[in-house]
């Protein structure tokens, strides 16, 4: 019988790895989300240049507290790392984690690449029809259980009631998805409408609240870890935190990435986002019909992306995002990128004064997360923007 093999995931997407961990998970192979947070800033930084960027800072720590702690056979175990496989610097990740594994003793752990484009073959993780139907089932659960836990939590009359239902759904879709059950189309959507009838029956209060829309790069926007945990913190500080599904991204991967990628995963690509577009438009119309808010159709709100062509990370998609919620009502943008990312300086930052004068009526800030910026000085940048008074909006509702 084969011994089973520990895959080890670094921490990304909190809202959505508990789904998709289940899209990585076999009989011979058991997935662990990595949620270790205790000095591993300083842990990464001791054996990689501070230069890097800073969710690579993290993610080498949390794999050397990982494997440092015992709980796993070198022998049997491997790392997962998610590659865009373009300018972003993440694409290069197996091959600097790879010689800091080996200098501390493990030359035996497996690294393995997750991405469309064919990058470090050797290392490549195969994907099976079973994996891509969990991954697409979770994706869109995982979006929905983000979207409607940040609109519900601030004005939840009992105090975690959201997160406690969050719970609920998240063990029954997690049954469903090791079971392979309901991942049909149809499967998915009623499992959204009984999830959506659910989070729409939570008693809730009238309080004052401002819309904070959270855009930009995708460790610093999903995970607690290279945000500083910002959802809270904007929960704590009255606010509801507008932060895009994980889905609009992957239509956007699949639209402006998969062109190097070998031919059987191009034409996958395109037969998969011309489904998914139409899949999207209809579990959207699921949220709206329930009185809940989401950004529209990618297509809609690429339509809203400066003119500057650039898909390196997150590119055009933050502008997008940016107006999006604009539009949305979310009037304040907050666009969070990690420090040393390359893309981000360039066409996130580059990119924040244009977008203001087009979106007049509305503030964008940025904060940037690194291993040398402090806690008081992001706080201090987010409460410039809590603070700040905008004008109001004319009768109509519309940005003037």
């Amino acid at each position: 019988m084969a011994q089973t093999e520990t895959l080890l995931i670094p921490s990304l997407l909190d809202a959505h790895w508990p789904l998709l961990r289940w899209a990585f998970e076999t009989p011979s192979r058991h997935v662990v989300i990595l949620e270790e947070r205790r000095e591993i800033e300083s842990l990464g930084l001791r054996h990689i240049h501070n230069d890097l960027c800073y969710p690579f800072v993290l993610i080498t720590g949390q794999v050397l507290a990982a494997l440092r702690s015992g709980q796993y056979d070198p022998a049997r175990t491997a790392v997962l790392i998610s590659q865009a496989a373009d300018g972003c610097r993440g694409s290069c990740l197996i091959r600097l984690l790879r010689p800091v594994l080996d200098r501390e003793g493990y030359p035996q752990v497996r690294l393995l690449s997750f991405n469309a484009r064919g990058l470090e073959r050797d290392c490549a993780l195969p994907v099976t029809l079973t994996m891509a139907l969990r991954a697409v089932a979770a994706a869109f659960w995982g979006d929905a259980l983000l979207l409607l836990g940040n609109q519900l939590r601030p004005y939840e009359a009992v105090p975690g009631d959201t997160s406690r239902l969050t719970a609920h759904w998240t063990e029954q879709l997690s049954e469903d998805l090791r079971n392979n059950r309901g991942l049909t189309p149809w499967g998915i959507l009623r499992r959204c409408r009984k999830l959506v009838k659910d989070f729409q029956a939570v008693p809730r209060t009238e309080r004052a609240v401002q819309k904070v829309a959270v855009v930009g790069e995708l460790y610093t926007k999903y995970c607690g870890l290279g945000n500083w945990n910002l959802p809270d913190y904007l929960e704590k500080h009255s606010c509801e935190a507008g932060i895009n599904g994980l889905t609009w991204y992957a239509l956007y991967y699949m639209d402006t990435h998969l062109e190097g990628s070998p031919v059987p995963i191009r034409l996958a690509g395109k037969v998969l986002m011309a489904w998914a577009l139409q899949f999207q438009r209809k579990w959207i119309s699921i949220l709206r019909e329930a009185d809940f808010s989401t950004l529209p159709p990618y297509q809609e709100v690429k339509a809203l992306a400066l003119p500057s062509g650039c898909a390196l990370g997150c590119g055009w998609l933050l502008s997008a995002e940016a107006a999006a919620w604009v539009n949305a009502g979310y009037r304040k943008v907050l666009a969070a990128m990690p420090f040393g990312c390359l893309p981000g300086h360039i066409y996130a930052r580059g990119v924040y004064a244009r977008l203001q004068r087009s979106l007049p009526g509305s503030l964008i800030a940025g904060v940037d997360y690194d291993a040398s910026t402090r806690e008081g000085t992001i706080q201090n940048r987010i409460r410039m923007l809590l603070d700040t008074e905008l004008e109001p909006l004319p009768a109509d509702g519309k940005t003037p």
